[in-house]
């Protein structure tokens, strides 16, 4: 059989399926974008009571 006539398989486009919901660079996650320390602790400190409280 001649084989060099088939046709090979076709490269990737090295592109993902689908757009991530919090994507770097999305509205919802900007470029740049930190949470404040304070604000990481607070949600630590509520998730720890929540946590404690049952």
């Amino acid at each position: 059989m001649d084989y060099s006539k088939s046709g090979g398989a076709r490269p990737g486009k090295n592109a993902p399926r689908h757009s991530e919901h919090n994507a770097k660079g999305s509205a919802k996650n900007p470029f740049g974008a930190q949470t404040k320390k304070a604000e990481l602790l607070a949600r630590m400190k509520a998730a720890a009571e929540a946590k404690k409280q049952g």
